[in-house]
This record gives C-alpha cells, sequence and structure tokens, in this order.
C-alpha cells in the first residue's frame, strides 16, 4: 500500500536558493527572466499566505485577492515584456534590470557581500540572510491555519499544505513511497538506482544528494556554526543543536509504550525497542553471537580480531575502547576522585562506582539472575554468573583452544604460551605472570607492603 513520505530535511537556505536557481536556469531559455521569476515569487510569498489566511477565515474574500494578484501578475509580465535585457557576458543569461545582472555575477565571482552577525556566514543576497536568520532567532512566520503547525520558509509552509488539499502526489514504482514533488521523487530513485553524483573532492566520498555532501564538508572544514547559548558546544547542522537543547530543558519527548522510559531522539527509542522484542540484528560471522546494537558488535569483533586502536601516549598500553583509554588516562594524571561516599569517606572518580559502592552500606543486590535466582551488587557480577550458568565461555585461546568466561583470564593464560612474566620484584628480580603473586611475594616472603595506586 503506497504511503506518504513527511519529507523533513530542512536544507540549508543557500542550498534551496541554489536548486531553484539551477532548476530555472535549466528550463527557462525562451521568455522568463530572473527578474520577472524573482518578483511573481515575492508577490506570490506575500499574496499567497495573505490568500491562504482570507480562503480559511472567508471563501469571498479569497477569490477577491486572488483576482488582484492574477491582474498584477498580467501587469508584471507586461512591463516585464517591454523593457531592454542586459546580458551576462559569462553564461549569456537576460536581465532587465542592471541590479539583477549585478547581484547574479555574484554566482560567477564568489562574492557573498551579506555577513551573519551572529556566525559569521556569508550569503549573496540579503534575502537569504534574512531567511537565515531565523534559524538562530526561532522565528517561523508562515502558519498552517489548519493545523498550526509553523514554518520559517514559505515554500516549505506551500509543500505542508498539499496534506490538507489532497494536492496530486508522485509515487516511486519500484517501493511505493509517494512525494509532494517531482524533483524529489527524481531524487529518491538515485537510492534504487545507486547514483550518487556528488563526490567530495578531498576525500572521493559520494552521496546521492548535494545537501549531504555539503554536510559531508564540514568534516574536512571544521565548520560548526551553531553554536549552544548555555555551554557553549557547537554543532554543524540547526537540527543537531535543537535536539543538544533538550539536555538543558529535560525534554524527552519520544516515549516507549512498553515502560514508559523516554528519550531525547527518536532512534535512539527504536533501538530501545529491540529490548522489548528481543530483536538482535548484529551478528557476528565469526562466532554466530548477536547483539542489539551495532556498536556492540564492533566491540565484540575486537575479540577474534584482537584489536586494540587505542593506545597511551604516556606507558604504551593499548585498549579497545576510548573509554577505557580515558579511564586509564587518570592513573597518569592523579586525577581527583570528586565522587565521596558520605558514610564512609571513600572516593571514586566516576558516580557509577559510587553508586555501586552505596549498594554495600544498604545491602542492595538490583541484579537478579533469572536461572538461579541470586542477586548481586553489580550488573558485570551478573553477566559473568549468566555465564557460568549457560556454560558460555566466548573468549578462546587462538593456541590450544580453551575456553574462558573472562578476557582477563584468556589474557593471563596467554602467559602459559608466551612465558610472558611481566611484574617484577625489585628487590630480588624475581618476575611473575600476575600482579597478586607479586604483591603476596613482597608480603609473605619479604614482609614488604607493595606501593598502593
Amino acid at each position: 500500500m503506497a504511503f506518504i513520505k513527511e519529507e523533513s530535511e530542512d536544507f540549508r537556505i543557500e542550498e534551496v536558493f541554489s536548486v531553484k536557481l539551477e532548476d530555472f536556469q535549466e528550463q527557462t531559455d525562451l521568455t522568463a527572466f530572473k527578474e520577472e521569476n524573482e518578483v511573481l515569487n515575492e508577490m506570490e510569498e506575500k499574496d499567497q499566505y495573505e490568500s491562504h489566511r482570507d480562503f480559511i477565515i472567508e471563501e469571498k474574500s479569497f477569490n477577491c485577492s486572488q483576482t488582484k494578484k492574477t491582474s498584477s501578475r498580467k501587469r508584471v509580465k507586461k512591463g516585464i515584456g517591454t523593457r531592454s535585457c542586459l546580458t551576462c557576458f559569462q553564461c549569456g543569461k537576460l536581465f532587465t534590470q542592471k541590479g539583477s545582472l549585478n547581484r547574479h555575477m555574484r554566482i560567477h565571482t564568489g562574492e557573498k557581500p551579506y555577513s551573519c552577525p551572529q556566525c559569521g556566514k556569508c550569503f549573496i543576497q540579503h534575502g537569504n540572510l534574512k531567511v537565515h536568520m531565523r534559524s538562530h532567532t526561532g522565528e517561523k512566520p508562515y502558519k498552517c491555519l489548519q493545523c498550526g503547525k509553523c514554518f520559517d520558509q514559505y515554500g516549505n509552509f506551500k509543500i505542508h499544505m498539499k496534506i490538507h488539499t489532497g494536492e496530486s502526489l508522485f509515487t516511486c514504482q519500484q517501493c511505493g513511497v509517494s512525494f509532494r514533488k517531482k524533483w524529489i521523487l527524481n531524487r529518491h530513485m538515485r537510492i534504487h538506482t545507486g547514483e550518487k553524483p556528488y563526490t567530495c573532492l578531498q576525500c572521493g566520498k559520494s552521496f546521492h544528494q548535494h545537501g549531504n555532501l555539503k554536510l559531508h564538508m564540514s568534516i574536512h572544514t571544521g565548520e560548526r556554526p551553531f553554536t549552544c547559548q548555555q555551554c557553549g558546544k557547537s554543532f554543524d547542522q540547526n537540527e543537531k543543536l535543537q535536539v543538544h537543547m533538550r539536555i538543558h530543558v529535560g525534554e524527552n519527548p519520544f516515549t516507549c509504550q512498553q515502560c514508559g522510559e523516554s528519550f531525547r531522539k527518536k532512534w535512539i527509542l527504536n533501538r530501545h525497542m529491540r529490548i522489548h522484542t528481543g530483536e538482535k540484528p548484529y551478528t557476528c560471522h565469526q562466532c554466530g553471537k548477536s547483539f542489539h546494537q551495532h556498536g556492540n558488535l564492533k566491540l565484540h569483533m575486537s575479540i577474534h580480531t584482537g584489536e586494540r586502536p587505542f593506545t597511551c601516549q604516556q606507558c604504551g598500553k593499548h585498549f579497545k575502547r576510548k573509554g577505557s583509554l580515558n579511564y586509564h588516562m587518570r592513573i597518569h594524571s592523579r586525577e581527583e576522585k570528586p565522587y565521596i561516599c558520605h558514610q564512609c569517606g571513600k572516593s571514586f572518580d566516576q558516580n557509577e562506582k559510587l553508586e555501586e559502592h552505596m549498594t554495600i552500606h544498604t545491602g542492595e543486590n538490583p541484579f537478579t539472575s533469572q536461572q538461579c535466582g541470586v542477586s548481586f551488587t553489580q550488573k558485570g557480577i551478573l553477566n559473568m554468573d549468566m555465564k557460568i550458568q549457560t556454560g558460555e565461555k566466548p573468549y578462546t585461546c587462538p593456541q590450544c583452544g580453551k575456553g574462558f568466561h573472562q578476557h582477563r583470564n584468556l589474557k593471563l593464560h596467554m602467559k602459559v604460551h608466551t612465558g610472558e612474566r611481566p611484574f617484577t620484584c625489585q628487590l630480588c628480580g624475581k618476575r611473575f605472570k600476575r600482579k597478586g603473586n607479586l604483591n603476596y611475594h613482597m608480603i609473605a616472603i619479604r614482609n614488604i607492603q607493595p606501593p598502593q595506586l
């Protein structure tokens, strides 16, 4: 069954203008000039929006304004037809006013004289700057009188109105998705054809849409024009800034209907729903284990590959996760432990560790095994118990095939094959496989308390 796909992608305003200009240049070689297009568009934005409002309030008033608009259009066209033409010497395009030609020349020269005072972005036309400023002010002057939805651009408002008017749609013959404009359908067809006409000149990556290429370019330029006024964090897209603002206002608009938990983003809710449905779409091709999230699969793959891409620059130790490296760096920096237990005074570098520690005082065991009914203070201990109950041993020695419940046990076992003894007594030179054995040696044999890190 065909369904309507709501086009939620907000193009940046300069892209919208460039698309319209390109389409206009390609399709009108006969009698339409750019000045006429600009004049009529300006009249359409003012007159049509007011006419739409009149139609909702009083049909008679609407008909009257339409008649006025039609007659004014005829006057504009008549006036344009009698004027002499000015020609762009670079592309041959015709204009009826010198100001229009001068404005057009900025496309060839790259001149952008209108600059945003807030983010510094520049534009060819003052009208583009005015529309751009709405991204900072949040102004949305075009309001649908039927459903109350507001828009910052008249073009988006006009597209939205087709929902209420039931205007004919353009439907993809391959997947049945419908669109309100033919050019959107044409763009959509690239998904089926695999066409990616927009290529990054720096890295060669290609994209279906020009907007995606522009967004990608911010990776190379590092441009982040949208800044949060509360915490100073910057973003390459206004949409990302709007989502970020939910952190400060505490807004979580996407709620799980099964457990009531709320989320800031819809895709996080969709991912969360897999917990309830049991869906695990990401499967390891080596051992068959499946995961709810792609990130967990990527992390799991490092077990098979042994990859540890994050390296400490001070001691050379390698880690699978960047978070693990950041945590490790606290050993070198001797970072403060700001999270303090008010019952015993013990300090922690992470709030999660303090919360785990508090279960010692409260006696709480929130993590319960569904198989044996035993409760634990930490989720990691529960996961370990589950592996024992199920017999799962995901960590396998590549040399002898022996399996282990925990990765650290596999690491310890590998020293049997390598003969590695990395822990050395500084007094007698004796070497040990485990740090615990060295500590025992220091206390029991040498009667020396090992230093505390």
